[in-house]
Protein backbone atom coordinates (compact mmCIF):
# COMPACT_ATOMS: atom_id res chain seq x y z
CA UNK A 1 0.00 0.00 0.00
CA UNK A 2 1.21 3.61 -0.99
CA UNK A 3 -0.47 6.78 -0.62
CA UNK A 4 0.51 10.26 0.08
CA UNK A 5 -1.13 13.26 2.62
CA UNK A 6 -1.61 16.75 1.96
CA UNK A 7 -1.46 19.58 4.01
CA UNK A 8 -1.69 23.26 3.07
CA UNK A 9 0.44 23.53 -0.17
CA UNK A 10 3.03 20.31 0.35
CA UNK A 11 2.48 16.55 -0.44
CA UNK A 12 4.79 14.08 1.70
CA UNK A 13 4.81 10.46 0.15
CA UNK A 14 4.60 8.32 2.18
CA UNK A 15 6.22 4.78 2.33
CA UNK A 16 4.65 1.80 0.89
CA UNK A 17 3.40 -0.77 3.13
CA UNK A 18 1.84 -4.51 3.47
CA UNK A 19 1.05 -6.44 5.84
CA UNK A 20 -0.27 -5.24 9.63
CA UNK A 21 1.62 -1.84 8.62
CA UNK A 22 -0.71 -1.51 5.62
CA UNK A 23 -3.82 -2.18 8.08
CA UNK A 24 -2.49 0.39 10.96
CA UNK A 25 -2.01 3.08 8.11
CA UNK A 26 -5.06 2.67 6.76
CA UNK A 27 -6.68 3.13 10.30
CA UNK A 28 -4.65 6.03 10.91
CA UNK A 29 -5.99 8.07 7.42
CA UNK A 30 -9.40 7.02 8.42
CA UNK A 31 -9.22 8.37 11.79
CA UNK A 32 -7.05 11.46 10.58
CA UNK A 33 -9.56 12.15 8.28
CA UNK A 34 -13.28 11.37 10.54
CA UNK A 35 -11.05 14.05 12.85
CA UNK A 36 -10.73 11.72 15.44
CA UNK A 37 -6.82 11.26 15.15
CA UNK A 38 -4.19 14.14 15.18
CA UNK A 39 -1.62 15.04 12.34
CA UNK A 40 -1.66 19.03 11.87
CA UNK A 41 1.34 21.45 11.80
CA UNK A 42 4.11 21.60 14.35
CA UNK A 43 5.30 24.82 14.08
CA UNK A 44 7.48 24.47 10.97
CA UNK A 45 7.80 21.10 11.79
CA UNK A 46 5.89 19.15 8.85
CA UNK A 47 3.46 16.66 9.12
CA UNK A 48 3.45 14.12 11.74
CA UNK A 49 0.58 11.50 11.38
CA UNK A 50 -0.79 10.52 14.30
CA UNK A 51 0.78 7.07 15.62
CA UNK A 52 3.93 8.55 14.99
CA UNK A 53 7.11 9.14 17.46
CA UNK A 54 9.72 8.38 15.65
CA UNK A 55 13.08 9.56 17.58
CA UNK A 56 14.25 11.20 20.72
CA UNK A 57 11.75 13.83 22.50
CA UNK A 58 9.22 12.65 19.50
CA UNK A 59 8.66 14.61 15.88
CA UNK A 60 11.90 16.69 15.69
CA UNK A 61 12.54 15.99 18.82
CA UNK A 62 9.97 18.86 20.10
CA UNK A 63 8.84 17.07 22.99
CA UNK A 64 5.28 17.97 22.43
CA UNK A 65 2.60 14.90 22.27
CA UNK A 66 1.52 13.68 18.83
CA UNK A 67 -2.38 13.67 19.03
CA UNK A 68 -5.35 15.73 20.77
CA UNK A 69 -6.67 12.46 22.29
CA UNK A 70 -6.46 13.28 26.74
CA UNK A 71 -3.35 12.34 28.75
CA UNK A 72 -3.67 10.14 31.97
CA UNK A 73 -2.59 12.52 34.93
CA UNK A 74 -2.59 10.41 37.63
CA UNK A 75 -0.13 7.85 36.21
CA UNK A 76 1.87 5.27 38.51
CA UNK A 77 3.54 1.61 38.80
CA UNK A 78 -0.48 0.47 39.68
CA UNK A 79 -2.21 3.50 37.84
CA UNK A 80 -3.44 3.77 34.27
CA UNK A 81 -1.00 1.09 33.15
CA UNK A 82 -2.25 -0.42 30.13
CA UNK A 83 0.79 -2.55 30.08
CA UNK A 84 4.11 -3.42 31.73
CA UNK A 85 7.23 -5.18 29.98
CA UNK A 86 10.40 -5.96 31.24
CA UNK A 87 13.65 -4.86 29.71
CA UNK A 88 17.17 -5.48 29.67
CA UNK A 89 19.10 -2.45 31.12
CA UNK A 90 19.41 0.92 29.16
CA UNK A 91 18.62 4.40 28.96
CA UNK A 92 17.96 5.04 25.25
CA UNK A 93 14.29 6.48 24.79
CA UNK A 94 10.91 4.69 22.48
CA UNK A 95 10.68 5.18 18.83
CA UNK A 96 7.56 4.51 17.84
CA UNK A 97 6.04 3.99 14.43
CA UNK A 98 2.43 2.23 13.76
CA UNK A 99 1.93 -0.97 15.44
CA UNK A 100 5.14 -1.15 17.30
CA UNK A 101 7.57 0.10 20.01
CA UNK A 102 11.56 0.05 19.16
CA UNK A 103 14.06 0.20 21.76
CA UNK A 104 17.60 -0.58 22.74
CA UNK A 105 18.87 -2.55 25.43
CA UNK A 106 22.11 -4.24 27.22
CA UNK A 107 21.26 -7.77 28.27
CA UNK A 108 24.14 -10.00 29.80
CA UNK A 109 27.01 -7.54 27.71
CA UNK A 110 25.25 -8.32 24.45
CA UNK A 111 24.11 -5.21 22.89
CA UNK A 112 20.67 -5.42 21.52
CA UNK A 113 17.55 -3.40 19.48
CA UNK A 114 13.94 -4.67 20.20
CA UNK A 115 10.65 -4.40 19.48
CA UNK A 116 7.42 -4.40 21.50
CA UNK A 117 3.90 -4.69 19.90
CA UNK A 118 2.24 -0.94 20.62
CA UNK A 119 -1.41 -2.63 21.79
CA UNK A 120 -0.22 -5.18 23.98
CA UNK A 121 3.68 -4.46 24.95
CA UNK A 122 4.45 -8.16 24.02
CA UNK A 123 7.96 -8.77 22.43
CA UNK A 124 8.17 -9.27 18.92
CA UNK A 125 12.11 -9.62 18.23
CA UNK A 126 15.18 -8.59 19.85
CA UNK A 127 18.15 -9.01 17.83
CA UNK A 128 22.34 -8.55 19.20
CA UNK A 129 24.15 -5.88 17.21
CA UNK A 130 28.20 -6.89 16.79
CA UNK A 131 30.54 -5.76 19.05
CA UNK A 132 34.55 -5.62 19.48
CA UNK A 133 34.79 -4.50 22.67
CA UNK A 134 32.20 -2.39 25.11
CA UNK A 135 33.67 1.07 25.05
CA UNK A 136 33.97 2.87 28.23
CA UNK A 137 31.02 4.88 29.64
CA UNK A 138 30.33 7.50 32.85
CA UNK A 139 29.83 5.73 36.01
CA UNK A 140 25.66 6.19 35.60
CA UNK A 141 26.03 5.86 31.95
CA UNK A 142 24.94 3.18 29.69
CA UNK A 143 26.16 1.33 26.59
CA UNK A 144 22.74 1.72 25.16
CA UNK A 145 22.52 5.58 25.69
CA UNK A 146 21.65 6.50 22.33
CA UNK A 147 17.92 6.56 21.29
CA UNK A 148 16.65 4.42 18.25
CA UNK A 149 14.85 6.19 15.08
CA UNK A 150 12.22 4.92 12.74
CA UNK A 151 10.76 5.90 9.53
CA UNK A 152 8.28 3.04 9.71
CA UNK A 153 9.93 0.62 7.43
CA UNK A 154 13.34 0.44 9.36
CA UNK A 155 14.71 1.67 12.81
CA UNK A 156 18.47 3.00 13.14
CA UNK A 157 20.07 2.22 16.11
CA UNK A 158 23.34 3.64 17.44
CA UNK A 159 25.73 2.27 20.07
CA UNK A 160 28.82 4.20 20.37
CA UNK A 161 32.14 2.77 19.27
CA UNK A 162 30.48 -0.58 18.30
CA UNK A 163 28.64 1.98 15.18
CA UNK A 164 25.04 2.38 13.34
CA UNK A 165 22.75 -0.04 12.78
CA UNK A 166 19.77 -0.30 10.61
CA UNK A 167 17.61 -3.27 11.08
CA UNK A 168 13.74 -3.50 9.22
CA UNK A 169 10.49 -3.18 11.18
CA UNK A 170 11.06 -7.15 11.39
CA UNK A 171 14.44 -6.67 12.88
CA UNK A 172 16.37 -8.11 9.85
CA UNK A 173 19.93 -6.44 9.22
CA UNK A 174 19.87 -4.24 6.09
CA UNK A 175 22.88 -2.33 7.05
CA UNK A 176 25.96 -1.38 9.05
CA UNK A 177 28.35 1.59 9.51
CA UNK A 178 31.02 0.70 11.69
CA UNK A 179 32.90 3.23 13.52
CA UNK A 180 35.29 4.28 16.49
CA UNK A 181 36.95 4.03 18.56
CA UNK A 182 35.94 7.38 20.27
CA UNK A 183 38.14 9.22 22.22
CA UNK A 184 35.85 9.67 25.47
CA UNK A 185 35.50 7.78 28.42
CA UNK A 186 31.93 9.46 29.11
CA UNK A 187 30.81 7.07 25.84
CA UNK A 188 28.90 8.49 23.43
CA UNK A 189 24.96 9.36 23.98
CA UNK A 190 23.62 11.07 21.23
CA UNK A 191 21.25 10.00 19.03
CA UNK A 192 21.00 9.41 15.43
CA UNK A 193 17.95 11.14 13.14
CA UNK A 194 15.85 10.65 10.19
CA UNK A 195 15.25 13.21 8.11
CA UNK A 196 13.76 12.25 4.33
CA UNK A 197 15.99 9.57 2.76
CA UNK A 198 19.13 10.67 5.36
CA UNK A 199 20.10 9.32 8.66
CA UNK A 200 21.94 12.37 10.32
CA UNK A 201 24.33 11.65 13.28
CA UNK A 202 26.70 13.84 15.23
CA UNK A 203 29.17 12.28 17.28
CA UNK A 204 31.80 15.43 19.46
CA UNK A 205 34.47 13.67 21.29
CA UNK A 206 37.32 14.81 22.89
CA UNK A 207 39.02 14.54 19.19
CA UNK A 208 37.85 13.65 15.97
CA UNK A 209 34.05 15.17 15.90
CA UNK A 210 31.79 15.27 12.94
CA UNK A 211 28.43 15.10 11.71
CA UNK A 212 27.48 12.43 9.23
CA UNK A 213 24.57 12.14 6.62
CA UNK A 214 24.28 8.53 5.08
CA UNK A 215 21.14 7.28 3.34
CA UNK A 216 18.94 5.28 5.26
CA UNK A 217 18.49 2.61 2.47
CA UNK A 218 21.93 1.89 2.15
CA UNK A 219 24.55 3.13 4.35
CA UNK A 220 26.27 4.74 2.26
CA UNK A 221 27.75 8.11 3.58
CA UNK A 222 26.41 11.24 1.81
CA UNK A 223 28.62 13.44 3.44
CA UNK A 224 30.46 14.30 6.52
CA UNK A 225 31.25 17.21 7.87
CA UNK A 226 34.43 17.87 10.62
CA UNK A 227 33.93 19.45 14.01
CA UNK A 228 36.94 19.11 15.38
CA UNK A 229 37.03 22.06 17.13
CA UNK A 230 34.59 20.72 19.30
CA UNK A 231 35.31 18.23 22.49
CA UNK A 232 32.95 16.22 23.76
CA UNK A 233 29.30 17.53 23.55
CA UNK A 234 26.05 15.16 23.87
CA UNK A 235 23.39 17.08 21.90
CA UNK A 236 20.94 14.95 19.19
CA UNK A 237 20.59 17.38 16.25
CA UNK A 238 17.13 18.82 15.01
CA UNK A 239 15.91 19.48 11.71
CA UNK A 240 14.92 23.16 11.24
CA UNK A 241 13.22 24.67 8.34
CA UNK A 242 15.10 27.93 8.30
CA UNK A 243 13.06 29.76 5.88
CA UNK A 244 12.36 27.18 3.44
CA UNK A 245 16.56 25.99 4.10
CA UNK A 246 16.30 22.53 6.15
CA UNK A 247 19.35 22.81 8.13
CA UNK A 248 20.47 21.02 10.61
CA UNK A 249 20.91 22.54 14.01
CA UNK A 250 23.36 21.74 16.69
CA UNK A 251 24.60 23.16 20.25
CA UNK A 252 28.21 22.55 21.14
CA UNK A 253 30.85 24.43 22.77
CA UNK A 254 30.40 27.96 22.79
CA UNK A 255 28.13 28.02 19.94
CA UNK A 256 25.00 27.17 18.25
CA UNK A 257 25.75 26.16 14.36
CA UNK A 258 23.33 25.73 11.59
CA UNK A 259 24.45 23.24 8.53
CA UNK A 260 22.85 22.54 5.16
CA UNK A 261 20.80 19.50 5.14
CA UNK A 262 21.85 18.66 1.63
CA UNK A 263 25.23 18.88 1.91
CA UNK A 264 26.24 19.52 5.28
CA UNK A 265 28.35 22.93 5.00
CA UNK A 266 28.01 25.67 7.69
CA UNK A 267 25.32 28.02 7.28
CA UNK A 268 25.00 30.30 10.36
CA UNK A 269 26.22 30.19 13.88
CA UNK A 270 25.28 31.78 17.27
CA UNK A 271 27.81 32.41 19.84
CA UNK A 272 27.61 32.20 23.20
CA UNK A 273 26.66 29.23 25.16
CA UNK A 274 28.15 26.82 27.37
CA UNK A 275 31.88 25.28 26.95
CA UNK A 276 30.24 21.57 27.53
CA UNK A 277 26.07 21.09 26.31
CA UNK A 278 24.16 17.80 27.04
CA UNK A 279 20.96 18.63 25.82
CA UNK A 280 19.15 18.85 22.66
CA UNK A 281 17.54 22.12 21.06
CA UNK A 282 13.76 22.46 21.21
CA UNK A 283 11.66 24.02 18.25
CA UNK A 284 8.99 25.94 19.32
CA UNK A 285 5.10 26.20 17.52
CA UNK A 286 6.50 29.60 16.42
CA UNK A 287 9.33 27.89 14.84
CA UNK A 288 11.59 29.47 16.70
CA UNK A 289 14.31 27.54 17.95
CA UNK A 290 15.15 27.54 21.97
CA UNK A 291 18.48 26.45 23.24
CA UNK A 292 20.31 25.91 26.39
CA UNK A 293 23.57 24.72 27.82
CA UNK A 294 25.43 24.64 31.34
CA UNK A 295 28.37 23.45 32.44
CA UNK A 296 30.47 23.65 35.19
CA UNK A 297 31.95 27.17 35.98
CA UNK A 298 29.45 28.86 33.34
CA UNK A 299 27.33 30.55 36.00
CA UNK A 300 28.61 34.40 36.13
CA UNK A 301 28.03 34.37 39.99
CA UNK A 302 29.80 31.09 40.30
CA UNK A 303 33.20 31.01 38.01
CA UNK A 304 35.87 28.66 37.29
CA UNK A 305 39.40 30.40 36.79
CA UNK A 306 42.44 28.94 35.74
CA UNK A 307 45.75 30.20 36.27
CA UNK A 308 48.02 30.72 33.66
CA UNK A 309 49.97 27.70 32.03
CA UNK A 310 53.27 29.71 32.75
CA UNK A 311 52.56 30.06 36.11
CA UNK A 312 50.80 26.71 36.81
CA UNK A 313 54.04 25.05 35.36
CA UNK A 314 56.25 26.58 37.50
CA UNK A 315 54.59 25.78 40.97
CA UNK A 316 53.88 22.18 40.12
CA UNK A 317 56.24 20.68 37.57
CA UNK A 318 57.92 18.37 40.00
CA UNK A 319 59.92 16.12 37.72
CA UNK A 320 60.79 19.58 35.06
CA UNK A 321 59.67 17.97 31.78
CA UNK A 322 58.00 20.82 30.63
CA UNK A 323 54.44 19.41 31.22
CA UNK A 324 51.69 18.36 33.75
CA UNK A 325 50.92 15.23 34.95
CA UNK A 326 47.83 14.29 36.74
CA UNK A 327 49.66 13.24 39.81
CA UNK A 328 51.14 17.12 40.23
CA UNK A 329 48.21 18.51 40.56
CA UNK A 330 46.41 19.42 43.73
CA UNK A 331 42.46 18.58 43.18
CA UNK A 332 40.90 21.46 41.18
CA UNK A 333 39.01 22.15 37.78
CA UNK A 334 41.74 20.94 35.92
CA UNK A 335 42.49 17.58 38.07
CA UNK A 336 39.00 16.51 38.22
CA UNK A 337 38.71 17.08 34.24
CA UNK A 338 42.45 15.68 33.56
CA UNK A 339 40.99 13.11 31.16
CA UNK A 340 39.43 15.64 28.69
CA UNK A 341 41.57 18.22 29.06
CA UNK A 342 44.95 15.30 28.03
CA UNK A 343 43.15 15.23 24.71
CA UNK A 344 45.61 13.10 22.68
CA UNK A 345 45.47 10.87 26.07
CA UNK A 346 49.53 10.66 26.60
CA UNK A 347 48.87 11.37 30.51
CA UNK A 348 50.26 14.84 30.56
CA UNK A 349 49.37 18.17 29.34
CA UNK A 350 51.48 20.66 27.42
CA UNK A 351 50.83 24.09 26.90
CA UNK A 352 48.56 24.23 23.63
CA UNK A 353 45.98 21.40 25.52
CA UNK A 354 45.86 23.36 28.79
CA UNK A 355 45.32 26.97 27.23
CA UNK A 356 42.65 25.08 24.84
CA UNK A 357 41.00 23.92 28.32
CA UNK A 358 41.35 27.27 30.23
CA UNK A 359 39.56 29.15 27.51
CA UNK A 360 36.65 27.37 27.39
CA UNK A 361 36.06 28.09 31.42
CA UNK A 362 36.93 31.98 30.57
CA UNK A 363 34.56 31.98 27.38
CA UNK A 364 31.58 30.05 28.31
CA UNK A 365 28.38 30.50 29.32
CA UNK A 366 25.25 28.69 30.74
CA UNK A 367 22.48 30.20 29.51
CA UNK A 368 19.36 29.18 28.01
CA UNK A 369 18.54 31.76 24.31
CA UNK A 370 15.95 31.96 21.84
CA UNK A 371 16.77 32.13 17.97
CA UNK A 372 14.65 34.16 15.71
CA UNK A 373 14.41 32.19 12.24
CA UNK A 374 16.49 33.45 9.10
CA UNK A 375 19.99 33.30 10.78
CA UNK A 376 22.86 33.58 8.33
CA UNK A 377 26.64 33.78 8.59
CA UNK A 378 27.28 34.80 12.23
CA UNK A 379 24.50 35.55 13.90
CA UNK A 380 24.58 36.35 17.06
CA UNK A 381 24.17 39.83 17.07
CA UNK A 382 21.21 39.77 14.60
CA UNK A 383 18.93 36.55 15.81
CA UNK A 384 18.79 36.13 19.46
CA UNK A 385 15.67 37.13 20.43
CA UNK A 386 16.52 36.79 24.04
CA UNK A 387 18.84 35.01 26.95
CA UNK A 388 18.25 34.25 30.48
CA UNK A 389 20.93 32.89 32.77
CA UNK A 390 19.49 31.60 35.68
CA UNK A 391 18.32 28.06 36.79
CA UNK A 392 20.10 26.79 33.50
CA UNK A 393 19.50 22.95 33.02
CA UNK A 394 21.92 20.35 32.76
CA UNK A 395 20.80 17.33 30.91
CA UNK A 396 17.56 18.22 30.69
CA UNK A 397 16.59 19.75 27.48
CA UNK A 398 14.42 22.83 27.62
CA UNK A 399 10.52 22.69 26.58
CA UNK A 400 8.56 24.62 24.72
CA UNK A 401 4.61 24.43 24.28
CA UNK A 402 1.67 26.51 24.52
CA UNK A 403 3.57 30.00 24.18
CA UNK A 404 5.89 28.99 27.11
CA UNK A 405 9.57 27.28 27.53
CA UNK A 406 9.74 25.52 30.53
CA UNK A 407 13.46 24.11 32.16
CA UNK A 408 14.05 21.81 34.53
CA UNK A 409 17.33 22.43 36.94
CA UNK A 410 18.87 19.36 39.22
CA UNK A 411 17.43 19.62 42.15
CA UNK A 412 13.65 19.68 40.78
CA UNK A 413 13.83 23.62 39.99
CA UNK A 414 11.21 24.41 37.35
CA UNK A 415 11.09 27.91 35.56
CA UNK A 416 8.72 29.04 32.96
CA UNK A 417 9.65 31.39 30.62
CA UNK A 418 7.66 33.43 28.55
CA UNK A 419 8.05 32.36 24.62
CA UNK A 420 8.34 35.70 23.20
CA UNK A 421 10.07 37.58 25.68
CA UNK A 422 11.93 35.23 28.29
CA UNK A 423 10.80 36.36 30.80
CA UNK A 424 10.42 34.37 33.74
CA UNK A 425 6.97 33.99 35.16
CA UNK A 426 7.58 31.07 38.11
CA UNK A 427 10.82 29.28 39.52
CA UNK A 428 10.10 26.69 42.05
CA UNK A 429 11.04 23.60 43.01
CA UNK A 430 9.44 20.70 42.29
CA UNK A 431 7.84 18.11 45.06
CA UNK A 432 10.21 15.57 43.70
CA UNK A 433 14.02 16.67 43.49
CA UNK A 434 17.20 14.89 42.35
CA UNK A 435 18.89 15.35 39.06
CA UNK A 436 17.23 15.19 36.31
CA UNK A 437 18.19 13.53 32.92
CA UNK A 438 14.95 12.28 30.62
CA UNK A 439 13.77 16.02 29.23
CA UNK A 440 10.41 16.93 30.14
CA UNK A 441 7.36 16.01 27.70
CA UNK A 442 4.03 17.95 27.21
CA UNK A 443 0.27 17.99 26.18
CA UNK A 444 -2.78 17.76 26.57
CA UNK A 445 -2.20 21.10 29.01
CA UNK A 446 0.09 19.02 31.64
CA UNK A 447 4.25 19.10 31.44
CA UNK A 448 5.65 15.07 32.85
CA UNK A 449 9.10 15.28 34.83
CA UNK A 450 11.00 12.25 35.68
CA UNK A 451 14.03 12.33 37.76
CA UNK A 452 16.79 9.85 37.66
CA UNK A 453 15.09 7.92 41.08
CA UNK A 454 11.84 7.50 39.07
CA UNK A 455 9.95 9.62 40.78
CA UNK A 456 7.12 11.30 38.72
CA UNK A 457 6.00 15.21 38.67
CA UNK A 458 2.98 16.11 36.33
CA UNK A 459 2.67 20.02 36.71
CA UNK A 460 0.03 22.16 34.79
CA UNK A 461 1.05 24.12 31.61
CA UNK A 462 0.30 27.65 32.63
CA UNK A 463 2.45 30.47 33.55
CA UNK A 464 2.08 29.80 37.12
CA UNK A 465 2.49 25.96 37.06
CA UNK A 466 1.02 23.55 39.53
CA UNK A 467 1.79 20.65 40.87
CA UNK A 468 -1.26 18.07 39.31
CA UNK A 469 0.31 14.67 40.38
CA UNK A 470 3.28 12.81 42.00
CA UNK A 471 4.52 9.22 41.78
CA UNK A 472 7.45 7.15 42.22
CA UNK A 473 8.18 4.29 40.36
CA UNK A 474 11.23 2.89 42.79
CA UNK A 475 13.77 2.60 40.33
CA UNK A 476 16.33 4.70 38.36
CA UNK A 477 14.97 5.99 35.34
CA UNK A 478 17.21 7.97 32.48
CA UNK A 479 15.03 8.03 29.28
CA UNK A 480 12.03 10.53 28.05
CA UNK A 481 8.57 9.63 28.09
CA UNK A 482 7.13 8.99 24.71
CA UNK A 483 3.44 11.04 24.50
CA UNK A 484 1.16 10.23 21.41
CA UNK A 485 -2.61 9.37 21.21
CA UNK A 486 -3.55 9.40 24.65
CA UNK A 487 -0.95 7.52 25.62
CA UNK A 488 2.70 7.76 27.85
CA UNK A 489 5.59 5.32 27.20
CA UNK A 490 8.23 5.53 29.94
CA UNK A 491 10.86 3.49 30.43
CA UNK A 492 12.18 2.48 34.20
CA UNK A 493 15.73 0.55 34.77
CA UNK A 494 13.70 -3.02 34.30
CA UNK A 495 10.54 -2.29 32.26
CA UNK A 496 8.44 -0.19 29.76
CA UNK A 497 5.22 0.84 30.96
CA UNK A 498 2.56 2.08 28.74
CA UNK A 499 -0.04 4.30 30.88
CA UNK A 500 -3.50 5.33 29.12
CA UNK A 501 -7.21 6.69 29.81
Amino acid sequence: MQYSTRMGNSTRRLPRLTGRSAVWACFTLLTFASGLGSSGLDGGLGTAMAGEWPLFRGVNSSGRAVGTQPLPTAIGPEAKTVWKTALPPGHSSPAISADRVFLTGVRNERLVVLALDRATGKSLWEVEVPHKKLESIHQIGSHAQSSPATDGERVVSFFGSSGLFCHDRDGKLLWQQPMGPFNNDFGAASSPIIDGDKVILCQDHDTGSFLLAVDKRTGKTLWRTDRSEFPRNFCTPVVWNNQGRRQVVIAATLRVVGYNLEDGQEAWTVRGISRTVCMTPSLGEDNRLYVAGWAAGGDKDAPIRVAPFGEVLGQLDANKNGTLEESEFADGPIKQRFGQVDRDNNERLDQAEYDYFRDLFERGRNVVLAINPGPDGDATASHVAWEHDRFVPFCASPLAYQGLVFTVKDGGIVSCLDAKTGKASKTGRLPKTGNYYASPVAGDGKIYFLNQEGQLTVVSAEPQWKPLHMADFGEPTYATPALLDGQIFLRTASALYCFGS
